[in-house]
């Protein structure tokens, strides 16, 4: 497919409804290879999407505040295997939630003690009220807030595990922002701006987006059953901590200089935020024999799909979910990927050395429709770089 056929197909989501609008970017070790806009800001408006439309990267950001641990491990001010409560003493008082006694809460200590390494891996026995049953009703039994009001109480829900004795998905990350913090002695907003923005020339890459980069942003819009899209009123307030897990807003272009400086082992355009043994190791796989689940559950299905997993060997680094063998016409095995909760999805293939994003704004999570889109988007990227042979 050459860059033509990737504009068509991309051209042909928005015809077909599939996004509202979409910035699709591909790039390898030396530069872009492929940057697309395609469609509207709005379907109720007529603002074009552009290359350099702002995006809610929600979860793309937790490449972000991952690779700003890694400096500070590399500092030596940090370390993978140092307890979470030693930097946190707050960390310390979150307890493991066994179940429901009526409804009281029936919780316990933990057995075990999380460390920097489970936050970056997602052994530390956090979730997501998203995807687990049990901490939906916690929020709803105790008033404490999920993390889409943006309120630093999120951070009192307890463990669902014992940490390093299962992979759940959930806010490991918002207290690995902490910990970066603490640490640093700057907000995530600025570090992230100071060490990883600001170096690898990413203008637009931002927690706090100023009113020029929010004329641009794209709104987020929801699935209707008629398989429609509509604006979406959810309403995200001022938050009162940055989001290490989900806070981030940039552009197509910036998101692709931040990967290409991964595929490149952590430099670009002369300016280095890591050393390569440390992007290896992030690249690595992690997990120790903890198993990712065959099926990541939603039990707000306005927020999120039922996500599979994929039908290949998978583990998880530090911050990336990894492949671990190669996808016939796709990624390569050792490739780091992830995505964001309004359907946004990148891969880092340091293998081939490609790296790509698919973004657009849309609820709930992982859309069969858009799924299937930005797999179009990344076969069509490797017919034109060299695609892995079928196994």
């Amino acid at each position: 497919m050459s860059a033509s056929g990737i504009d068509e197909l991309l051209e042909r989501a928005v015809d077909d409804r599939v996004v509202p609008g979409v910035v699709a970017v591909a790039g390898n070790r030396d530069g872009v290879l492929y940057q697309g806009a395609f469609g509207l800001l709005n379907v109720n408006g007529d603002a074009r999407a552009r290359p350099d439309t702002t995006f809610a990267l929600a979860s793309m950001t937790k490449a972000f505040t991952s690779v700003a641990a890694f400096q500070l491990i590399e500092q030596g001010r940090l370390e993978l295997e140092q307890p979470v409560a030693d930097v946190l003493p707050a960390f310390a008082d979150l307890q493991v939630l066994e179940g429901f006694d009526g409804d009281a809460p029936r919780l316990r200590p933990a057995a075990s003690r999380a460390t920097i390494r489970h936050l970056l891996t997602h052994t530390s026995g956090l979730g997501y009220w998203f995807a687990n049953a049990d901490l939906l009703r916690y929020h709803q039994l105790t008033g404490i807030p999920d993390p889409i009001s943006g309120k630093l109480a999120t951070l009192q829900m307890p463990l669902i595990a014992d940490p390093g004795t299962r992979w759940e998905y959930g806010m490991s990350t918002d207290w690995l922002g902490q910990v970066i913090e603490a640490v640093s002695g700057r907000d995530l907003a600025t570090y992230c701006e100071e060490r990883i923005f600001g170096p690898l020339g990413m203008s637009d890459a931002t927690f706090r987006p100023n009113d020029e980069q929010a004329a641009r942003m794209m709104a987020l819009h929801f699935r209707m059953p008629d398989g429609g899209l509509v604006q979406n009123s959810l309403d995200f307030p001022e938050p009162e901590f940055w989001s290490g897990g989900g806070g981030a807003f940039t552009t197509g272009p910036n998101y692709l200089r931040f990967m290409r400086a991964l595929l490149r082992g952590g430099e670009l355009d002369g300016e280095r935020i890591l050393r390569p043994e440390t992007v290896e190791l992030a690249f690595s796989d992690q997990l120790a024999g903890v198993v990712l689940p065959e099926v990541m559950r939603s039990v707000i299905p306005e927020l999120c799909n039922d996500v599979p997993s994929l039908p290949v060997a998978q583990s998880f680094g530090l911050g990336f979910h990894l492949v671990l063998e190669d996808i016939p016409g796709m990624r390569r095995a050792g490739t780091g990927d992830w995505a964001g909760l309004f359907n946004c999805y990148y891969w880092i293939d340091r293998a081939t050395g490609v790296a790509g994003a698919f973004l657009t704004q849309v609820l709930p999570f992982y859309d069969a429709r858009i799924v299937e889109w930005a797999a179009g988007f990344e076969q069509g990227v490797y017919a034109e770089v060299g695609a892995p042979l079928s196994a």
